[in-house]
């Protein structure tokens, strides 16, 4: 068996020819470039057993020979990088060997579709041209450019997507290596994260699947795994969610595209924060700072999808039930038309950004850093503390955490602005660790408490949507027009509403026994 660890990255179609004669190749290369034809072929059941599995089956024609290639489920992935078992073989012609899958782990799967009827289910015409290389350390790769097609099996009109995308695969070495030439090949080539397989659009392309937003998912983590190895786990997980929805916010127009990223930007940020426990600020802040911007450059065109979606449709219907209607209808025809403006220019910012080299850039640097903290660590001052249990690196955070939380909710109900502000956000902060962590310890103990938690932030979340809508209008719409007064009056008595259910919430969530002070 041979791990496939690769980044795999979209290559504008007009960059081939540049990005093959990228100087920063020369120095690299350790022998000629070759350029081969592949075509391979997708296997699996009439119900797609095997993709059910994690389990992919491809027969390849490589020149004059044929390859048999099972590869399981890939580990942790971050996105444009994957790392999955894989098995290869040399086998006489055009059909499968099933002989061969007694020597995977996958073999009863593997059993039970070849009785239910194995079949062709895609096909990728691809011609690669690979570049060997070699790096300073040691670290040895290839850079694979390929460009082609994926073709459904469906006779007569099979459907099809191009491709035009690079792979970078780790022969031995050091996956950093990896992460920086990526990061030195998009500062001159235009080039985009690439989160799914040839095989996983195979499959979407022949089932006419329709992209979705992806949403957070907690990190698979070993109880008694080190901090390290946790805090790596943890930020590719983040890292995934943010990459998923990269192509969609940027080709799409559905919000919750922009929804599922701010997410996955603020959970990675959040992540961030916690690894500089263990790790250099030198190593942290710059990726800080990247990440800060995106998420300046995603928060109007979420607050203002919230506004113009949500808070403008209900504020309306309040409106026209209201004696002052006729007067209120012109002030809000006008917020309504500047809203959809400034949502309009926040949107073009917000997938400008994402689509940007930048964007790129900040996605393989942290990539990078969660490479370093599997390895545990780039620099010997930060191995003691990455070294610990995960569980002894959790606790005293998740407590000082839960603490500040406590103490600055004692008096939510009847609390400041500022000072529910102020709750909101360490509630944030709380969740987010929660979520991180919980994965460490019983899951029934955790989710009790993780939902108590999140009953708070999301009834916080409300409250805080409404006070931006206020402030929304008045940017506007002027503080002196009639629909601002009247929204920030409605807004009032929103909050007002909400105070019954926010304290019933907190005092859920108060009494709720913090699952890591269990003893297992």
């Amino acid at each position: 068996m041979a791990i496939e660890t690769e980044l795999k990255l979209r290559l504008a179609p007009e960059a081939v020819r540049a990005l093959s004669r990228h100087p920063a190749l020369r120095p690299l290369q350790r022998a000629r470039a070759r350029t081969t034809h592949l075509l391979s072929t997708y296997f699996d059941t009439a119900d797609d057993a095997l993709a059910s599995a994690g389990i992919a089956l491809r027969l390849r024609r490589h020149g004059r020979h044929w390859l048999q290639t099972v590869k399981g489920e890939a580990s942790a992935p971050a996105g444009s990088l994957s790392a999955r078992p894989e098995f290869e073989w040399p086998v006489a012609g055009p059909q499968l060997d099933p002989q061969r899958f007694a020597a995977t782990p996958f073999r009863r799967a593997l059993a039970k579709a070849e009785r239910a009827g194995l079949a062709p289910r895609f096909t990728t015409d691809i011609v690669r041209r690979t570049i060997p290389l070699a790096f300073a350390d040691g670290t040895n790769a290839r850079l694979c450019i390929d460009v082609g097609e994926i073709r459904s099996a469906d006779g007569a009109a099979p459907r099809r997507t191009a491709v035009h995308e690079i792979e970078l695969e780790l022969e031995t070495g050091d996956t950093r290596r990896l992460f920086e030439l990526a990061a030195t090949l998009a500062g001159d080539v235009p080039l985009a994260v690439e989160p799914a397989s040839k095989a996983a659009r195979g499959y979407a392309l022949g089932r006419a699947q329709v992209e979705v937003p992806l949403h957070a998912e907690d990190a698979v983590l070993a109880h008694r795994a080190r901090a390290s190895t946790v805090l790596a786990a943890i930020l590719r997980s983040c890292l995934a969610q943010v990459e998923g929805n990269a192509r969609g916010l940027v080709d799409g127009d559905d919000p919750e595209w922009i929804h599922q990223m701010r997410i996955g930007v603020r959970r990675l940020r959040a992540c961030l924060s916690l690894a500089r426990r263990g790790v250099g600020a030198a190593r942290i802040e710059p990726l800080r700072v990247e990440w800060r911007w995106l998420a300046q450059a995603l928060g109007p065109a979420r607050d203002l999808d919230v506004f113009v979606l949500d808070t403008l449709p209900a504020f309306h219907t309040a409106a026209t039930r209201s004696s002052h209607a006729p007067i209120l209808a012109p002030a809000l025809a006008v917020l309504a038309a500047r809203a959809a403006d400034h949502r309009r220019d926040a949107r073009a910012a917000a997938k400008a950004a994402v689509g940007s080299a930048r964007f790129l850039r900040a996605v393989l640097a942290t990539g990078a850093l969660a490479a370093a903290l599997d390895r545990g660590g780039d620099h010997d001052d930060d191995r003691p503390r990455l070294a610990r249990g995960a569980r002894d690196f959790a606790r005293p955070l998740l407590r000082g955490r839960h603490g500040a939380l406590l103490a600055l909710g004692a008096h939510l109900t009847h609390a400041a602005p500022q000072e529910r502000h102020a709750t909101r956000l360490a509630a944030k902060k709380l969740r987010y660790a929660t979520e991180f962590f919980a994965p460490l310890y019983r899951a029934k103990r955790a989710r009790r408490y993780r939902q108590a938690l999140a009953a708070v932030q999301d009834e916080l979340g409300a409250w805080n949507d409404v006070s931006v809508a206020s402030h929304l209008a008045a940017t506007l719409a002027g503080t002196e027009s009639a629909a601002t007064a009247a929204l920030a009056g409605w807004a009032a008595a929103q909050e007002a509403a909400r105070g019954e259910a926010l304290a019933r919430t907190w005092s859920d969530f108060a009494g709720t026994r913090p699952f890591w002070t269990h003893r297992r």
